[in-house]
Formats: C-alpha cells, structure tokens, sequence
C-alpha cells in the first residue's frame, strides 16, 4: 500500500522549538491525512484535554496522493480536539496549499503548546521561522495575506489563515487557505487561536517522490476534464432544486423542508452570477463558483449548497447578493458557514427576525468578536439554545448539515453515528438515497433498516478517502478497482484502514463520555434507529453501549495485511 512519505514535524509555539521524528509506521498503518492524524491525536493528546489548553494538538497532514498531479488532489487534512464537539476531529480543505505543504519535505505538522504573543510560522524545508505579528491581531484574512505578500512575497495558495473569530475562540471558527477555502467544520480555527499563531506558510523544494500510477492518474484527469456535470456549471448547489423537490432543504430553522425562494438563492442563481471557472490545484474538475454581483460590485467563491441552506432558506433569505455578503464575512472572518448560519438562523427564530439580511451581517461580525450577542452565538447552538428558547438542532455538538434526515432516512442514520456529529461529508449516505449515483448503488431513501452494512462501508471509504487525500467529488470516477490500483491495495484491506480510523476516532471520544446515548440524540425520530444502532455497532465489533472494546484499540495499530 502505497502511503505518505517524510518525518513528523513537531513545534511548540510557546517554547518555540521544533523536533523532527520518524513516523514510518503510522504511515504505512494509515496512509497520510486524516489517518496519520487521527493515530497522532489519540496517542498524544491526552484524554482529559481542554480543547482550548496547551496540550491539545492540531496535526496538518497531506496524504501520498498529493505527490501527484491527478484531477481531485488538491486537497489535504487537519486534526484535532474540537471545541464545538468535544471530541477529536477531522476536518479537510480544498485549495492549493497542499502543494506547498508537501514541498517542505515533512509529512505531517504538528502544533502543541501556545505562544504568549501573536505569532506568524513560516514552515520550509530548512525548518520553522517563528514571527511575531502584533499588529496583525483583530486582521481579517485578506488583511493578512495583504501582509504576506508585501513583506514575505508570499501568495494566498501558500498560506492558512485564522481570521478574528479564531483569535477570539469562536467554537466553530474555520482555519483558511488559499483565501476562501476552509478547514471548517468543529472549530479547529479557534485551536489554531488558543496557540496564539494568526497563519502559517508553506515552501520548499523538498517534495517525496511516491509511485502513483501515473497512466490510471492521467486516464481520471481527462476524464474530470471533459465531465459534463453539473457541478462545473453550478457547484454542490446544483442539487438545490431536487433536494427542495423531494422535500430534504432545511428551512426556516428547521421548522419546514421545502423553501419556495429556492429559485433565487439555487442553482439558477449561482449560474447568474458565477463568471469565470475556479478549481483547486491540479484539477480538471473546476467546480469552485466565483460569483459577482454586479449591482453591487462584490465578488466572493460561492455560496455552496450548505452554505445557501445556513443563510438562505434556513433564514429565510432569498436575496443572493445577500447570501454572497454572508459567505464573504464568514471567509473574511474565519469562520464556518454551515455552523454559522445556523446559530443565526436560531437567532433569528428566536426573535421573529426571519429573513433579515442586514441584522445576519451585522451577526456575523458580532459573533466573530464576541460582541453583544454575538458572544452567546459563538458558543454555539447546543450550548445556547436553552438561553434562547429554541430547539437544540446540533449532533454531538455540531449543528446540521442539509441533506435532511427525516426525508433521507439513511443520512440521518449516519448523522447519528458520525463521530463529528450533524457531519454530511463522514459518510454522504445522501449520496445513495436522492439517488445521486447509478440505479444500482442506491437506496430507498425510507426507513433505516438493514442499511448499516452500507453506512459502515461509506464511512470506511471516506476515511481512507480523507487520508490519500482525494476529493468526495471523484466518486463518479472512482471505482474500487481504481481506488486499489491508486493506493496498491486491494478494497479489503483499504476497508480495514477506514475502520481502524473510525474506530480510533470513536474510542477518543469515548474516554471522554460519549456512548449510545449520544448516537441516540437526534433532534427527531427517526423509526427503528435503535435496533439499528445495535446492528452497526455488531458490524463494528462494538459494545452495544456504542464503545470501543480495549482490545479493538491495540489492534487497530497493526498494518494492512499486505504492508
């Protein structure tokens, strides 16, 4: 199996050192990004941690794939102790950074510790310069990268960026790249915030040589150049108008699933105003939707589809220049938009203000300081709903993704056992069940019985997914036969490295309390979901209290059959 090459890269911000070490047999055991850092973090951070302590760690891995120039890799992984969930994380981010990463020579990052004064860390192939940038605190991203490029001829594609919401601990605070690309989900930014470093930046020339099969990598890159999908006209929004068909788009707080403005927030929209291609590095595919408005001159890339169900329909908003305005604040400011635009959506129920665009801007900017209001909103719906008087729509802590469960009955399965919680990228079970791939591959999107083999398979997949690191949009392209050959592996033993990193993601959070109870905890009902639950944690090799026997624990180090 082929897998990421290079040492670990170890940096205590507050001490300001740096250790490098050899980490081949986390490699081998579990390829690059999300696998390499899930392994990193249960063995290192302890259990007990405070998400905001020194002692948490956040881990930033690239995965061997992105040694190559195939369509769907650019691509990479950031791990760590989430404030918004309370339980270790994986989030991941498109962009160009991965590039750069990869040519410093070092597998993976790690961060521990925290600087007592704002710092900038310049990571190459020679090492880590460590800055101290005063006077960059309070700076949005594009302030930042103005920065950068002035005094450090360094480009956005080369950076992360935390905005004012990271430094201000605001739970779901994202880490940027590339200027509006994301590690979004569960507040990973607000880590990066507790350590005190406002960016990081990435060179070098050092870049591992690994063996991917470059006639097969060839082969998709045309392909994801001549698809006629209609993500490349409209991106994830393009699913906008059947999701609302079939009656699975969040609206009005979660009140209702259809919304009749979808017409001019969705995919008509997006095509209105999108005007020119956008991609990520080294891909064919070109998804990305840079949008202007005219009217009013602003330019941003999106919204996406989670994006217009946070600050669209779920608020009632049906301007798109507004809905522009939102995910350019939240790019600007650091900050998710899914988790964002819910907690406004909240608010906004709360207060009888659906539909007030001007109000969601201003608490934006209020959340991102901690200002006002926007210091109970930056907790975060399941820690201020009680305070509001609304209903707590949050999974495990995180707030819902669209792809509504109590229409597509297997996503809200997998809502339930996704270790980030209300998460529709841990297993994309909506995939199957609107259905978005062949008649073949999908499922009646009634009831859950009997889908746990299935969701147990999705959930695998995308984790070794998540450490190649390839895209979730190559799945039309990417057969099991495809995925072996890419990873030298058969499917098996790929299915074998996808369990052990959930698995190892499941027992963290199990020492930290969380069991059935907490799978069990959806804000509706969904019928049966008991008795399934029981039969993916027998799929599993489960306690039937949703934890992770010891045993499963020590033998999820072993490597693949096959290394």
């Amino acid at each position: 199996m082929i897998h990421a090459e290079g040492p670990l890269l170890s940096v205590d911000v507050g001490a300001r050192e740096t250790t490098e070490t050899d980490v081949d047999d986390v490699l081998e055991s579990f390829v690059g990004g999300r696998g390499v850092g899930t392994k990193l973090v249960h063995d290192r951070v302890p259990f007990d941690a405070d998400p905001f302590g020194p002692e948490n760690r956040l881990v930033f891995a690239a995965g061997p794939l992105q040694t190559s120039r195939m369509s769907y890799t650019g691509r990479m992984s950031c791990t760590g102790l989430s404030p918004l969930t309370d339980g270790l994380l994986s989030s991941n981010a498109g962009g160009f950074v991965s590039r750069p990463f990869v040519d410093t020579g070092y597998a993976a990052l790690e961060l521990t510790g925290a600087s007592d004064e704002l710092v900038g860390l310049h990571v190459s192939d020679e090492g880590v310069e460590f800055e101290t940038v005063s006077d960059l605190e309070g700076a949005i991203v594009d302030d930042v990268l103005e920065y950068l490029d002035a005094e450090h001829d360094v480009d956005a594609e080369q950076t992360m960026v935390i905005g004012p919401a990271g430094e201000n601990l605001v739970r779901y605070a994202a880490i940027m790249t590339s200027e509006s690309r994301a590690f979004g989900r569960g507040g990973l930014g607000a880590v990066l915030g507790s350590k005190n470093v406002k960016f990081l930046t990435f060179e070098g020339d050092s870049a591992p040589e690994v063996a991917i099969d470059e006639d097969l990598a060839s082969e998709i890159h045309q392909e994801a150049a001549t698809s006629g999908s209609p993500m490349k006209d409209a991106g994830t929004v393009s699913v906008s108008d059947y999701a609302n068909a079939v009656g699975a788009l969040p609206t009005r707080y979660f009140e209702e699933l259809e919304y009749d403005a979808v017409d001019d927030i969705g995919s008509a929209a997006v095509i209105d105003h999108k005007y020119k291609k956008g991609t990520c590095s080294q891909c064919a595919f070109a998804c990305k939707l840079p949008t202007r408005d005219e009217e009013s001159g602003l330019e941003t890339e999106g919204p996406e589809y989670e994006t217009m169900m946070s600050f669209g329909s779920n608020q009632m908003v049906d301007d798109f220049a507004a809905l522009m305005k939102s995910n350019e604040l939240c790019d600007q400011h650091g900050l998710d938009t899914i988790s964002c635009g819910d907690a406004i959506a909240a608010y906004l129920w709360a207060e009888d203000e659906m539909g007030n665009a001007e109000l969601v801007h201003d608490l934006i900017e209020q959340i991102s300081r901690r200002e006002g209001v926007g210091d109970t909103l930056a907790e975060g719906i399941d820690r201020f709903h009680d305070e509001l008087g609304v209903e707590n729509w949050t999974m495990k802590g995180m707030e819902f993704a669209a792809h509504d469960g109590r229409t597509l009955n297997g996503q809200g399965l997998s809502f339930a056992t996704s270790n980030r919680g209300a998460d529709h990228m841990y297993a994309e079970m909506y995939q199957l069940e609107y259905p978005l791939v062949a008649p073949d591959q999908a499922l009646d999107s009634d009831g859950v019985a009997g889908k746990s083999d299935r969701l147990v398979e999705q959930e695998n997949k995308n984790a070794v997914h998540d450490s190649g690191v390839l895209c979730k949009f190559a799945y039309s392209n990417m057969t099991k036969e495809r995925f072996e050959r890419l990873l030298e592996a058969d499917w098996d033993d790929l299915m074998d490295v996808g369990g052990r990193i959930v698995e190892l993601e499941r027992h963290f959070n199990n020492q930290r309390g969380m069991d059935r109870a907490d799978d069990e905890a959806l804000p509706y009902e969904l019928a049966g979901l008991s008795e399934e639950l029981s039969n993916y944690y027998d799929l599993r090799g489960w306690n039937d209290d949703g934890t992770v026997p010891d045993a499963n624990v020590s033998a999820s180090d072993a490597a693949p059959a096959d290394d």
